[in-house]
């Protein structure tokens, strides 16, 4: 008679990996904490509201960089060309499609907005492409470099683009059907920032379905996580690494337009002025992680806008002393995939 052999443990008798929903509670505790200090609740809703279309915006441009960072181990000081060429391209499609864009049908504004976008993602992510081989390939595994020569290409490319544009500031009104205010009660809520909220929460859900439920986003994923074993699997690391950097600077065009239409107007600068709250933002949320990202952009812009109206003078600094205050917490921010 052959002796028993143990049964294998179940699967489900595997200890569960909890996910970490500490960092998640950050939102409702800063925008309940927020309410009793505004002194109304529309002009609650409305800070929060523009608070939340900021963030989405910041998420939008900075959820790219992050990735480029978590994967590839490149700090791109640069990336601000890509917000700046996006914005641009812009004003030149939305220029040339006044009638559209002054019409009151949303249907029409939205067919002179979608192709500037679309332009804006083109551009900017082959731009990126000629950015990774002729700039970035050379200094890979060498940081000091890399932040010299990517600020390096970022004021080339504010440059060039002054040469095409000009210095000067150039407006980028929102179409006819995107401007005004929906009322809720009292409170009113901007058009375009409630589009904005919309915009970036197809984007984290699309950038989330890709890194969840795809082979490329597995991936992406093992890569951030540990470099040498995926290739040891015989993937080509070195494509995702392109693929990864094209997609980052693709939505920093795409973010590039929603800020610009956000400001109303564009500046050869504007890229540079917004690089420091991106890494301010992936610092937050943790190298490399695109959850992290998110909320750590809805948070820089709820801070930004309750701080703006509650004590101007601290509004200034407010978002560094946010990262103080979470890096004191959580030294390697709120979501952490990679050890440094």
């Amino acid at each position: 008679m052959k002796p028993s052999v143990p049964a294998a443990p179940a699967l489900d008798a595997l200890p569960a990996v909890r996910p970490d929903r500490v960092p998640l509670m950050l939102l409702p505790v800063l925008v309940l904490a927020a309410l009793p200090l505004t002194g109304s609740l529309s002009t609650w809703v409305t800070l929060t509201f523009a608070g939340l279309a900021m963030g989405m915006i910041i998420f939008i441009i900075a959820s790219g960089l992050t990735l480029v960072f978590g994967l590839m181990d490149v700090l791109n000081f640069g990336h601000g060309v890509f917000i700046t060429l996006g914005a641009f391209l812009a004003t030149a499609v939305l220029g040339r499609m006044t009638g559209w864009t002054e019409s009151e049908s949303l249907t029409r504004n939205l067919a002179a907005v979608l192709p500037a976008m679309l332009a804006a993602v083109v551009v900017a992510g082959l731009v990126g492409l000629a950015f990774e081989r002729l700039i970035i390939r050379p200094v890979y595994g060498q940081p000091l470099k890399q932040i010299m020569i990517t600020m390096g290409g970022m004021i080339v490319g504010v440059e060039l683009i002054k040469v095409v544009w000009g210095p000067q500031a150039i407006p980028l009104p929102l179409p006819a059907a995107f401007r005004g205010s929906f009322l809720f009660g009292e409170a009113a809520v901007e058009k375009y920032r409630l589009i904005a909220v919309v915009v970036g929460l197809a984007v984290f859900g699309a950038m989330s379905w890709v890194l969840g439920r795809t082979k490329v986003g597995l991936l992406i994923r093992a890569g951030v996580q540990d470099r040498e074993m995926v290739e040891s699997l015989g993937y080509r690391i070195g494509r995702l690494f392109v693929g990864v950097f094209v997609a980052g600077s693709a939505l920093a065009g795409l973010g590039g337009v929603m800020w610009g239409l956000y400001q109303q107007s564009v500046t050869p600068e504007m890229g540079g002025q917004i690089n420091v709250l991106l890494f301010i933002v992936i610092i937050i949320g943790g190298m490399g992680s695109v959850g992290g990202c998110f909320i750590g952009a809805l948070l820089v812009g709820l801070i930004s806008n309750y701080a703006g109206f509650l004590a101007p003078k601290v509004a200034l600094f407010s978002n560094i002393l946010l990262m103080v205050a979470v890096l004191l917490w959580r030294p390697q921010g709120l979501y952490s995939v990679v050890k440094r």
